[in-house]
């Protein structure tokens, strides 16, 4: 019988002569890397650039700040990176000195997933961008060791992937049609951002192009349930599935109330960050949309999925403006929900991997072990 070394070398080599493990091109810039045991951590800043300008009911936006970070072990490498979108009240500069914080040479391999995320988790009180980082680095490497993609390792069946949504962020009427025009014929439905006083135009707007289905994020735009449930009734009509974060986080007695009215589902998105806020909201909203990097990565994701369910409510998985990376890691996910936001690697032109894939419209998850990338 195997001992664990041994099994280890035996599955590394394995995964390599499959040619899953991705390649290793291009110049090394990580400037920094810790780790004086078996496991290696290393990360450097990356920013994201946007094809397009992204503006949502409090912000725009043309690039995004994002740490990759990678963790080897006997000659395999995860991949993982955290996205700082500007609510997550994160940085750079926060996720690397967390990060320097991290020691993963006081565990013996990484199969110590439970304890080396719980380690990770009690460094700091938030930094769950950073968390996440670390997280998705784990499970890539992990799911390369044992061989398997983290769908599969889960139980889950990749056939039921749904289709994703495709964003269109607040933008001038010429913009807004541009932007549908080009997700045409490539997404069964869009996602559309809300919240300001030019809500019936943008709908209209791309209602004069396309009649998919469409799913509006008001991202605590509207303050008033009573002209949100009206608002409500009138974007039912206009073919819209489903509402996100519809009010302000701290309204919690209005949000119960909207959704006791509406006639679409409603979820919750900034008003759930972690798996604790999640039965708090039992009643109040209709279905919760997990994030990677809200909740610290793909160990707490898990739960919260099971936890929702078990609770008689409906899942959504999204993602931040993110390269294909932690997107494909989300979608592992992807089986297990209502609805899909995973288009965080399109709205970008600077990807360094590929992975998880939208083919009409839908999910396609790929046999790549761990989180199912590869560095372009």
């Amino acid at each position: 019988m195997q001992n664990r070394r041994e099994f280890l070398k035996t599955a590394a080599l394995a995964t390599a002569g499959a040619g899953l493990l991705g390649c290793q091109g291009g110049p090394q810039r990580f400037n920094i890397v810790k780790g004086d045991g078996k496991m290696h951590l290393k990360f450097f800043p990356y920013e994201l650039k946007l094809t397009h300008t992204f503006t949502v009911a409090s912000y725009s936006r043309t690039t995004t700040p994002d740490v990759q970070v990678e963790i080897e072990y006997e000659g395999i490498t995860g991949y993982g990176e955290a996205s700082m979108p500007p609510y997550l009240g994160q940085s750079v500069e926060t996720v690397t000195t967390f990060l320097q914080k991290v020691d993963l040479g006081r565990f013996s391999d990484p199969f110590q997933m439970e304890d080396i995320l719980s380690y990770v988790d009690s460094l700091s009180p938030g930094d769950t961008a950073a968390k996440a980082a670390v997280d998705i680095a784990l499970h890539d490497l992990v799911g390369k060791l044992l061989g398997a993609p983290w769908y599969k390792i889960w139980g889950l069946d990749p056939g039921k992937a749904p289709s994703t949504t495709y964003t269109i962020g607040i933008d001038t009427p010429d913009v807004v049609r541009e932007k549908t025009l080009e997700a045409a014929g490539r997404f069964n439905i869009l996602k559309v951002k809300v919240g300001l006083d030019t809500d019936e135009q943008m709908i209209r707007t791309i209602r004069s192009v396309t009649d998919v289905p469409l799913a509006v994020d008001a991202n605590q735009g509207w303050k008033d349930r009573s002209k949100a449930l009206e608002e409500i009734f009138w974007l039912k009509e206009q073919g819209i599935v489903m509402v996100e974060q519809p009010l302000p986080v701290g309204q919690v007695e209005d949000l119960a109330w909207l959704t006791e009215r509406s006639p679409l589902p409603i979820y919750a998105d900034e008003s759930v960050q972690r798996l604790a806020d999640i039965l708090p909201l039992k009643g109040v909203v209709n279905g919760i949309n997990i994030k990677l990097m809200k909740c610290t990565g793909m160990r707490e994701a898990w739960k919260m999925v099971t936890l929702a369910r078990a609770l008689g409510m409906q899942v959504m998985v999204g993602c931040m403006t993110e390269t294909s990376c932690a997107v494909s890691a989300a979608a592992q996910l992807s089986p297990a929900v209502d609805f899909a936001d995973l288009d965080g690697n399109l709205l970008i032109d600077n990807d360094r991997f590929t992975g998880v894939q939208v083919e009409k419209g839908r999910l396609r998850l790929t046999e790549a072990p761990g989180i199912g990338v590869t560095l372009v």
